[in-house]
């Protein structure tokens, strides 16, 4: 039986299990795109196709599987590069698929051309340093060995995303179907027998400190290890810090937290670590700069340290490990927790007691935001009250969640950490709806929002439901913050002047609300559907009123 190349790309996307891919179509990707009309696979018509991989990106981040977006050749391709390097970045398994002219035009000029040839954009090299893997595939007659390639990447312990461009011509070329035969789209079994091999010097590890502390990052959540993450803080009474992408790997309001680590967060974490640890155990975490306070040392000083890690990049990039291991997290904490339970002397010590101690005692370390911002507080408190379980939220803005949302075990929240890109949260919060629907929230700023506004509009048009918190504040935040404590207010390029925002959501046909009492915050939570419909909420801040960090930049 012999399929177009473009109907063969179509069910390789559906054995990969992707159920949605989104784009915009073009001349050059038509036959795919006809292809994806008789097929299982949903295609959502973005408004730009940045929004479009923003969206890829948030729906793999909420199914943690593979996703698509598709693109036509030239600008359709380029205008993926800052969703696609925010994949890179995140190391999200994501599929973009691009046209392009058709190979016996290659360098002669031909109307969006992105092949190399002739002076012509060169779409490989352009995506060479943010994809995993890419390729124009020129023929038909080896595209079993591209498409392996795509899913050894893609369905691979350390993913990323991958990017495919198929000329006109290739895409009409017919194949035999049994190629599909010959690709991998299943991810393979995974071999744990050596990565428990150092368990045991863990658990020794474990055993004789006096004041261990876990550090875990966005890696226990990718191996679905948070419940074994807490059996093991629990048994041994190991108070536990999270990177930022890991906010809420254990409640946040239990009494074991010491909540997120980081520059613009809460000190508790970072005096409990400094003054206190002696062991730290560090999961997934990269250790990154926002984690590592710019990488201070004080944090490492006169500490042993356990690095698990399942991308092997990571381990010791940073710090000197005492004990380093390369493996599945999951597997690794399942086989230390049956050791932990044939050792009779792995008994509990209740450190709760004092870590509550510690943190009614921190008042000062809480001083990220002193005045101007009881309201955000006042917001993110009613958020964690109204759905203690099932939200999910994408935050651009990051800063106000980190310090005033307590993200419990059973909420999603996805900082926008990646490129920390502006633009993000509103696309990706779509992209994660056509996944699994939920009550969700995009929190971002007025400079962000009109990047990407208009991909309210594919919300609307698809009936996705969703909650957009907008800080207005007339300017850039974070530029005018360093503009004032470091650039003696010499303000340049940050202050602008905004829409009317209830006229606009008016225009886009969803609700608005503006927020300026803690009465306007309870009546959100008290009179607005929050889970099926879609909100613009509205909260003024004064330009002037900055949180009280030094990015040092």
């Amino acid at each position: 039986m012999k399929l177009t190349v473009s109907e063969l790309i179509v069910k390789y996307m559906e054995r990969l299990g992707i159920g949605h891919v989104f784009g915009m179509p073009g001349a050059h990707i038509l036959p795919v795109y006809d292809a994806l009309y008789d097929s299982t696979i949903q295609s959502v018509l973005a408004k730009h196709e940045q929004g479009a991989s923003f969206m890829a990106g948030g729906y793999s981040r909420i199914s943690g599987g593979v996703s698509a977006c598709i693109t036509t050749a030239g600008p359709g391709a380029t205008n993926l590069v800052t969703g696609i390097a925010n994949a890179y970045a995140d190391r999200q398994p994501v599929l973009a698929i691009t046209g392009e002219t058709s190979t016996h035009i290659f360098g002669r000029g031909g109307l969006q051309e992105s092949s190399g040839e002739g002076g012509s954009i060169d779409q490989v090299a352009l995506f060479q340093g943010i994809t995993r893997y890419n390729k124009i595939v020129e023929r038909g007659d080896y595209l079993a060995n591209v498409l392996n390639r795509a899913s050894q990447v893609l369905l691979s312990d350390n993913p990323g995303p991958v990017l495919l461009s198929f000329p006109f011509n290739v895409q009409k070329e017919e194949v035999d179907a049994s190629l599909l035969d010959e690709v991998m789209t299943v991810r393979p079994g995974q071999n744990t027998e050596t990565e428990c091999t150092h368990t045991s010097q863990v658990l020794d590890a474990l055993l004789q400190a006096k004041h261990p502390v876990i550090v875990a990052g966005y890696g226990c959540i990718r191996a679905d290890a948070q419940n074994l993450l807490r059996r093991l803080s629990g048994n041994l009474g190991i108070p536990v810090a999270s990177s930022l992408k890991a906010k809420g790997v254990i409640d946040e309001g239990s009494a074991l937290s010491l909540g997120s680590l980081g520059v613009s967060s809460s000190g508790h974490a970072y005096r409990y670590i400094a003054e206190r640890a002696d062991l730290l155990i560090i999961l997934g975490a990269t250790f990154n700069e926002r984690t590592s306070y710019l990488w201070d040392r004080e944090l490492t000083r006169d500490k042993k340290i356990i690095q698990i890690d399942i991308n092997p990049e990571q381990l010791q990039k940073v710090f000197q490990a005492d004990i380093a291991i390369q493996g599945n997290i999951k597997e690794l904490l399942k086989d230390l927790l049956q050791k932990m339970d044939a050792v009779p002397s792995a008994k509990p010590e209740d450190r709760s007691s004092r870590l509550v101690e510690d943190q009614q005692n921190a008042a000062d370390d809480y001083a990220v935001f002193q005045t101007g911002f009881s309201l955000v507080e006042k917001f993110f408190h009613e958020l964690e009250q109204h759905f203690p379980e099932g939200a999910v939220i994408f935050d651009d803005n990051i800063i106000f969640a980190q310090n005033f949302f307590r993200v419990s075990s059973r909420n999603r929240y996805y900082p926008n950490s990646g490129i920390s890109s502006l633009g993000h949260a509103i696309p990706a919060a779509i992209g994660a709806q056509f996944y699994r629907q939920s009550p969700c929230f995009a929190v971002l700023g007025d400079g962000g929002f009109q990047m990407c506004c208009m991909e309210i509009m594919t919300a609307v048009n698809y009936e996705k439901p969703l909650n957009m918190l907008l800080f207005n504040n007339a300017t850039m935040g974070l530029i005018r913050k360093n503009q004032h404590q470091q650039y003696q207010r010499r303000f340049i390029d940050c202050d602008f002047i905004n829409p009317d925002y209830e006229k606009l959501a008016e225009s886009f046909g969803i609700n608005y609300r503006c927020l300026k009492s803690d009465a306007d915050v309870e009546s959100v939570f008290a009179d607005m559907d929050l889970t099926g419909s879609i909100n613009l909420i509205e909260m003024p801040l004064d330009k002037d009123k900055f949180p009280n960090y030094s990015s040092r930049r």
